[in-house]
């Protein structure tokens, strides 16, 4: 027999030892691991039943609102778009932290500096932390844009966390003396910077604060008065829904740009950008609860008809109680995702405000007055950057969306 014969054979009639000593084939074995296998498996399986029992067991008795958190939290989109949408929030709230400069620092020679790049590796090869070489602006004579060039004497200039700058005043009243990173003795343009030499990243920042806070307290009115007029006029119904009605018909036909115009015209010229913003915010908020009002009247005409309702009232329940328990729940879903989509929809109207030049003014920044520079062709193809308050805006939008389509599948009752 030959030595490859020997070692096949062997293969063959492998044998091991079981518990009793007595040889195994490894068929044997081969039934053992499937064995095993399966006992596993309906162990994994009788496990994670009896975890799902226990939270059926949890939520039998659960609250609403811990019914919705429940299934907002399945929501895995939705999950991560709320809490980047938090951490949005709080990047504009700490604005003057995160920013490395003021939103209206310039720098010399600096006009359109293309977006700094950040090295981990020098010329040589060696590896450092983050940095960024001195760079020069030069014109070019052939196209008349400006180049960055790296000399090749050219110093680093490492980028640290918690940099120490000027004292300063987080959110108008917490003394502080550092920024959350920067450099010293070149700036760093993350986004590159505008016509005047300021960074606009930090100008992004610091007008986020503006552009995703300034119109909550306009929804916020707004989403009240939608909600209990049209809860009342499809209640009562009568002469008090023709009434809410009448009026609703005449706030409609109100034409909404010129109204914008003449509020810009009639508030006072002292007024600050952000004071006169929120202002047209506040009135235009008066004028716009009418859709969500129609919507919230028709769905409680429908619901108000219903056995539930009617046990309410046989049981001597207040109208302002059947309304508020019985029959605003019904409307939840579409109540959330309206709020969902009020708050983008306040914030590109006043990126078009901003834009148009109608809304926020300088020296206040906002994403739409950051993209006034972004009107002439011409620079947006020479510098493309100028667009990036435009990437800012999508994004937050967007979240909106995600954010509200989890908050409706989790509100609505009739989904499974």
């Amino acid at each position: 027999m030959s030595d490859e014969d020997a070692m096949t054979d062997t293969a063959t009639h492998h044998t091991t030892r079981d518990g009793d000593g007595k040889p195994a084939t490894l068929s044997d074995d081969r039934h053992y691991v499937n064995r095993r296998g399966a006992e596993l498996l309906k162990h994994h399986r009788s496990a994670r039943g009896q975890r799902q029992r226990q939270v059926e067991e949890r939520l039998r008795d659960a609250s609403q609102s811990r019914l919705v958190l429940a299934k907002f939290t399945k929501h895995r989109l939705a999950t991560a778009s709320l809490i980047l949408l938090i951490a949005l929030y709080a990047v504009a709230l700490c604005a003057d932290f995160v920013a490395p400069y003021d939103k209206l620092q310039r720098f010399e020679n600096a006009q359109y500096t293309a977006p700094t790049r950040v090295h981990l590796m020098d010329q040589h090869g060696n590896w450092h932390l983050p940095f960024i070489y001195e760079t020069r602006n030069q014109l070019d004579p052939a196209t008349f844009k400006y180049k960055q060039m790296v000399p090749d004497d050219a110093k680093r200039y490492p980028i640290k966390l918690f940099v120490k700058t000027p004292p300063y005043k987080l959110a108008g009243f917490i003394p502080l003396e550092h920024r959350l990173f920067g450099t010293k003795g070149h700036p760093v343009f993350l986004l590159g910077s505008d016509n005047l030499g300021r960074d606009l990243f930090s100008r992004l920042i610091h007008a986020s604060r503006v552009s995703l806070l300034i119109g909550l307290g306009g929804v916020f009115l707004s989403f009240v008065l939608g909600v209990v007029l049209g809860g009342i006029s499809g209640y009562f119904g009568g002469w008090v829904d023709s009434v809410i009605q009448r009026l609703i018909d005449f706030i409609i036909s109100i034409p909404l740009i010129p109204l914008w115009m003449a509020l810009s015209a009639a508030i006072p010229q002292g007024w600050s950008g952000i004071q006169t913003y929120f202002a047209i915010t506040l009135i235009l908020s008066l004028v716009g609860w009418t859709g969500l009002a129609r919507v919230v009247r028709g769905k409680v005409m429908s619901l108000r008809e219903e056995d539930y309702v009617t046990a309410a009232r046989i049981s001597s329940a207040g109208h302002l109680s059947i309304i508020r328990r019985h029959l605003l729940p019904g409307v939840t879903s579409f109540l959330v995702v309206h709020i969902t989509l009020a708050i983008p929809g306040m914030i590109l109207g006043e990126t078009t405000l901003s834009f148009l030049g109608l809304g926020i003014s300088a020296p206040d920044v906002s994403w739409g007055t950051l993209l006034q520079q972004a009107q002439d062709v011409t620079v947006v193809a020479n510098y493309p950057w100028l667009l990036a308050p435009a990437a800012f805006l999508v994004f937050a939008v967007v979240l909106f969306n995600f954010v509200g389509d989890g908050l409706r599948d989790a509100a609505d009752p009739y989904s499974r």
